[in-house]
């Protein structure tokens, strides 16, 4: 008797991921993607670290290594929360009394059809489905409410006074709250990006599925995006840090 077996399934992930320092004397930014043996599950942070004096370096890296380290194929939302406030606990235990070291995050783990995502403060994740935006979060930040009130448009975010006023951080004092998501990824093209608010804040979300368009990959749409912070920030410009995952379900 001939016995047909269900066709398995093709998935490709590919990912690629850039920091750079800008005009600041230290980066205290930092991207990991790390992704499970004999599987296409993937997970990536990006942090952005705050503090000064390099502890917010302490803290971006400090919280991107223990997220990654004990990060496993499958997990959802609730465990990127639990991964996320450990993260925050070891950035507590990292300060001392002259800094009090602080750092975003952002998390994405996929897994087969499954993509969860977490994050604290304003470094972002978009999703690009078949080349058009399906989502993005919404920064902990000042400016972020002034949208919700109605005060200022989502675009002007961007040049805000208060564009740096981060409500939200792993290492604050009192309780930890996490902003969480998860989609079911239909067959076709996805596209993530994970950046920090160096890079959103010179490159446009239209601008980002027009590059995405026609970038070979995931290392060439990031060096378009590239392209667009180095036309527009200036010599002093804050560092800038992205992770690019796609995959072909």
């Amino acid at each position: 008797m001939l016995r047909l077996g269900r066709r398995r399934e093709k998935i490709k992930v590919q990912s690629a991921s850039y920091t750079d320092i800008g005009g600041r004397e230290d980066n205290e930014d930092f991207v990991q993607i790390v992704t499970a043996d004999d599987t296409t599950a993937i997970c990536c942070v990006v942090a952005d670290g705050l503090g000064g004096h390099g502890g917010g370096r302490i803290a971006s890296q400090a919280a991107a290594g223990l997220i990654c380290a004990d990060w496993h194929p499958g997990d959802g939302s609730e465990r990127l929360t639990e991964l996320l406030k450990s993260a925050h606990r070891a950035v507590l235990a990292c300060q001392g009394q002259l800094c009090s070291m602080k750092t975003t995050a952002v998390v994405l783990s996929i897994c087969g059809h499954k993509a969860a995502w977490a994050h604290v403060g304003d470094s972002r994740l978009y999703h690009f489905d078949n080349g058009r935006l399906a989502f993005q979060t919404l920064d902990h930040s000042l400016p972020q409410i002034a949208v919700q009130l109605g005060e200022i448009t989502p675009e002007q975010i961007r040049f805000h006074p208060d564009r740096n006023r981060v409500l939200r951080a792993l290492g604050q004092s009192g309780e930890l709250n996490v902003t969480t998501g998860e989609a079911v990824l239909a067959k076709g093209r996805h596209a993530f990006l994970l950046c920090s608010d160096g890079f959103w804040e010179y490159v446009y979300e239209d601008e980002m599925a027009v590059e995405l368009l026609t970038a070979s990959g995931p290392a060439e749409w990031l060096e378009r995006m590239r392209r667009h912070i180095a036309n527009r920030a200036g010599s002093e410009n804050d560092n800038n840090t992205a992770a690019a995952i796609w995959v072909e379900l």
